[in-house]
């Protein structure tokens, strides 16, 4: 879905885990690093997007995380000139996206990419919290520290991060 302004409604995906640490994966084929994200349908609410992306992109059941928390609003980043598809109708100049803070309570195992006809991703692993607004893409970093900084108390504040640190 892309709405009137050119922004394509999307969701933004962070998986912790009891570390604290935040899942980046691997774009397939690349040297390229993200969170995992993905396109709104039509008729689907951002969680249902969430749950179907998680399948999709990393093999997760609603069953394998917790849902920490979401931005409040939508966080937009526009694409770079020489990534927009002048020729496409409606015309997308970005996205609008809603973020999600999970927690993995399931074992690593449960990671995968092979459960879509052509996975996103080829690789992962765990980094510090802020190490993905450095490394992704430039036009992306914006929004990544908007959405780590919006959602940094949930980590923090939670009761697996009190459980870890012993102050509750």
């Amino acid at each position: 879905m892309i709405d009137s302004e050119g922004y394509r409604h999307n969701v933004g995906i962070i998986v912790s885990n009891n570390a604290g640490k935040l899942l980046w994966a691997r774009r397939i084929g690349q040297d390229a690093w993200q969170f995992p994200q993905g396109g709104i349908r039509e008729n689907e609410s951002a969680q249902e997007a969430m749950y179907r992306e998680l399948k999709e992109e990393l093999g997760l059941e609603p069953e394998h995380v917790i849902i920490m928390g979401q931005t409040r609003d939508w966080l937009r980043y526009d694409l770079p000139k020489h990534l927009i598809r002048s020729n496409c109708k409606p015309l997308c100049i970005g996205q609008k996206q809603v973020w999600f803070m999970l927690n993995l309570v399931a074992e690593e195992s449960n990671l995968r990419f092979d459960t879509c006809d052509i996975p996103e991703f080829d690789g992962w692993r765990w980094v510090n919290y802020w190490y993905p607004v450095k490394s992704v893409v430039w036009f992306k970093r914006k929004v990544y520290h908007k959405a780590l900084n919006e959602l940094a108390p949930l980590l923090h504040e939670s009761p697996l991060s009190k459980r870890r640190t012993g102050k509750y």
